[in-house]
C-alpha cells in the first residue's frame, strides 16, 4: 500500500499571495477551475495502491476546507484527512510530528508534495524508480540555468547513480543547475532521521497562479478534455485552453484565451477580451473590457472599456528567458511590474487603465493606476 502527504502550510505563509489569501485559504484557490490542491489529489489518486491522502498544515479546519475534504473523499473514493499542526513545524517537522498517522497500516512508501508546486506529477515514474533501486527517499528534480538556480534548492548528484551528494537551499553562489521540485517519495525508515535531513523554509515561496493555471489547462487536453471550452457557432471565440464554469454567462462576441479560467457565476459582457487570466466567481466584466495577465477577485466589477493588465510572468525554470521573482516588491518607491491582482469586491470604473498593480479588497477606484498597491 501507498500513502501521500500534501503540505499545505498555513495563513502566515505566502504573504505575496495577498490579497487573494484574505478570502480563501491558499490551497483552495481555484486554478484551472478547481482548487489548487485538487490537482495534487487527482495525481495521487491515480497511483495504483494509493490508500490514503493526508493534508498537513496549520490552517483552522473551517467550513470551506471541511467541505472540500468531504467532496474529495467522495469523488476519489479515498480517505482524505487533514492533520492540523499546533504551530508551524516546517516540512520535516510536520512529517515527523505526524509520523504515527503516516505509517499507520505499514505503507510500502509515501509521497510528499508541497501544495504550492504546479507539476504534471510523474508519481508513477517515481514509484517505478524507487522500486528498481530502493533508497530511503527519492527527490524529483529538474534543470535550470545558472541564474535561476539561485532561487531554488540546488542538488549536486552523482551522475552515474543519481544519488544526492549535496543539497543547498537558495544558495548565494552557483552550486548546481539541478533544482528541487518539491515532490518526494519516502520509505518508512526515512522518518527516523528526518528532522536532520530537511530544514526547508517555505515562507518566502511565491505561488504563480497564472503559470499554474496555464500548466493545468494544457494538461486537461489529456486528463480532463471535458473541462475545456470549445468554440461553437454562436458562442464566444475560444483561443487555446480555456475553462468556463457551467454557471458563467459569456457573451457571444467575447474572445477568450489562451490560458483563461472563468469561475462560477461570472458575467462576461459583449466584446470582452481575456487572455492569460483568472476570473473568480461572481465577478463581472462589462462590455469591451480587456483583461490580460491578471486575476480578477471574487465579486469584482470591471467597467466598460476599462483595461486591466499585468506584465507576463513565466517562472518556468527551463526557460532561459523566464523572469525571476524579485527579492523586493518595490524599486524607487514603485511596485515592480508583475501580474495585476484585484482583490474581493473591487470596482473598476469605465475607461481606466489598471497596470501592474495590486488592489486590496472592497476598493472602489475612480482613476487609472500604474505600478502601485492600492490600499
Amino acid at each position: 500500500m501507498l500513502k501521500a502527504v500534501i503540505l499545505i502550510g498555513g495563513p502566515q505563509k505566502g504573504t505575496r499571495f495577498r490579497p487573494l489569501s484574505f478570502e480563501v485559504p491558499k490551497p483552495l484557490f481555484p486554478v484551472a477551475g478547481v482548487p489548487m490542491i485538487q490537482h495534487h489529489i487527482e495525481a495521487c489518486a491515480q497511483v495504483p495502491g494509493m490508500q490514503e491522502i493526508l493534508l498537513i498544515g496549520f490552517y483552522q479546519p473551517d467550513e470551506p476546507l471541511t467541505q472540500f475534504l468531504e467532496a474529495a473523499q467522495q469523488e476519489f473514493n479515498l480517505p482524505v484527512r487533514y492533520l492540523q499542526e499546533f504551530a508551524p513545524l516546517g516540512t520535516g517537522g510536520g512529517l515527523y510530528h505526524f509520523r504515527d498517522q503516516i505509517l499507520a497500516g505499514s505503507p510500502e512508501a509515501f509521497f510528499v508534495l508541497n501544495a504550492d508546486v504546479c507539476s504534471d506529477f510523474p508519481l508513477s515514474a517515481m514509484l517505478e524508480a524507487h522500486r528498481r533501486q530502493r533508497h530511503p527517499f527519492l527527490l524529483l528534480g529538474t534543470t535550470a540555468n545558472r541564474t535561476q538556480s539561485l532561487n531554488y534548492g540546488c542538488i549536486v548528484e552523482n551522475p552515474q547513480t543519481h544519488e544526492v551528494l549535496h543539497y543547498v537551499e537558495k544558495p548565494s553562489t552557483f552550486i548546481s543547475d539541478i533544482i528541487n521540485c518539491g515532490i518526494y517519495l519516502f520509505s518508512p525508515e526515512a522518518l527516523k532521521p528526518l528532522r536532520d535531513v530537511f530544514q526547508r523554509n517555505q515562507q518566502d515561496g511565491q505561488f504563480s497562479a497564472l503559470y499554474a493555471s496555464r500548466l493545468y489547462l494544457s494538461r486537461y487536453q489529456d486528463t480532463h478534455p471535458e473541462r475545456l471550452a470549445k468554440h461553437t457557432p454562436g458562442g464566444p471565440w475560444i483561443r487555446g485552453n480555456v475553462y468556463i464554469h457551467p454557471t458563467a454567462k459569456v457573451a457571444p462576441s467575447a474572445v477568450l484565451g489562451p490560458n483563461v479560467s472563468i469561475g462560477k457565476g461570472v458575467t462576461v459582457g459583449e466584446g470582452v477580451r481575456l487572455r492569460e487570466s483568472i476570473v473568480l466567481h461572481g465577478a463581472t466584466l462589462q462590455e469591451h473590457t480587456c483583461v490580460l495577465h491578471s486575476i480578477v477577485g471574487w465579486g469584482s466589477t470591471v467597467g466598460r472599456w476599462a483595461r486591466v493588465e499585468g506584465t507576463p510572468s513565466d517562472p518556468n525554470p527551463n526557460d532561459p528567458r523566464a523572469r525571476m521573482d524579485s527579492e523586493s516588491l518595490f524599486k524607487d518607491g514603485k511596485l515592480l511590474p508583475a501580474i495585476t491582482i484585484l482583490g474581493c469586491r473591487v470596482r473598476i470604473p469605465a475607461e481606466v487603465l489598471i497596470l501592474n498593480s495590486i488592489v486590496l479588497p472592497h476598493k472602489e477606484l475612480s482613476r487609472s493606476f500604474t505600478n502601485q498597491i492600492i490600499l
